[in-house]
């Protein structure tokens, strides 16, 4: 063997090992960066307002008066709204391809799932503005109010002008757009439950939603939660979806979901563009700021939440 081979071979280890550091703290940098322009950029507003921007629905340029309130509010409630639809219906896609899909179709029908993610938040925006809102104010509103609407406490959420854009529209759309990438990591991690496993839970007389409850899921459960939470942060940082059926108004009234409302995003795609130089600006960056906050809350509880999940596992193992 050569005797230069050696050093050439630590020279080589040592800048592999220091580029991938360097990348590695390169991305903290970019954090760091964004953190620092954003904290930089809405201080006018933080300085101005203090911790009232966060609880205070008042939003009016012309007088430099700011609250966050609303577009906090929307930008949860639409969030919720699509988490509650496409949770269900991803996990019934899943479970189809996986346990019950005859194999000539499990190939096109999980391709056409995923190239559902492929289509541009504009375009479902845009559909959702032309054609759903109109169908779902003319059929589907009404329906909804004459059935949950008499139900106590929670018919409040179902009254109200049936416009066919709101909350309610909004969260709908989003639900649509997260259900591709919540259904493929299900589809994903349901794919590798070992196949010894299902079969003897069907050997001893277990139906296919005996084996998927107690056999698929709990070996899953990590990733499925995974793949939920990155289905909440996609929706989350929707912009113009959001913007074409939310309303995008500034004014809360009432707890009922057909009324329009405003998210932080759509927001911040109204009316940076016009936003001039000052409080104005300060405060659509302080709006911002929170959805970070919003973000790194919700990616650091479910990182927490896998973490109790797989010591869990590790526990009973």
């Amino acid at each position: 063997m050569n005797k230069s081979a050696k050093p050439r071979q630590w020279i080589a280890d040592w800048i592999f090992r220091n580029l991938t550091r360097a990348t590695a703290a390169f991305t903290f940098l970019v954090l760091a960066g964004i953190i620092g322009s954003l904290v930089y950029a809405s201080w006018p507003s933080i300085m101005k307002f203090g911790p009232a921007f966060i609880w205070t629905s008042e939003w009016n340029p012309p007088m430099e008066r700011f609250g966050a309130l609303i577009p906090i509010y929307g930008t949860l409630i639409t969030s919720i709204i699509a988490l509650v639809i496409a949770v269900p219906v991803s996990f019934g896609i899943a479970i189809f391809l996986t346990e019950l899909s005859p194999g000539w179709l499990r190939r096109p029908l999980g391709t056409a799932i995923e190239l559902l993610a492929a289509i541009p938040s504009i375009v479902y925006g845009m559909w959702g503005l032309l054609v759903f809102a109109p169908i779902f104010a003319k059929y589907f509103q009404p329906a909804i109010s004459a059935t949950l609407g008499n139900v106590p406490f929670i018919g409040r959420l179902f009254s109200g002008p049936q416009m066919g854009i709101g909350l309610l529209a909004a969260g709908i759309i989003l639900a649509i757009m997260i259900i591709p990438f919540i259904a493929s990591v299900m589809r994903d991690v349901f794919e590798v439950t070992p196949t010894m496993l299902k079969e003897s839970a069907y050997a001893v007389g277990s139906t296919t939603w005996e084996v998927v409850w107690n056999v698929v899921l709990p070996y899953t459960k990590v990733g499925v939660t995974g793949g939920i939470m990155l289905g909440l942060g996609r929706a989350l940082g929707e912009t113009m979806a959001v913007t074409f059926v939310i309303g995008n108004t500034n004014f809360l009234t009432d707890v009922s979901l057909y009324l329009p409302g405003n998210s932080i995003t759509s927001a911040l795609a109204n009316e940076f563009a016009e936003a001039g130089p000052g409080l104005h600006t300060a405060a659509l960056m302080e709006l911002g700021l929170i959805l970070f906050v919003i973000t790194f809350i919700v990616l650091a509880t479910s990182k927490l939440l896998l973490m109790r999940l797989q010591g869990a596992e590790g526990s009973r193992t």
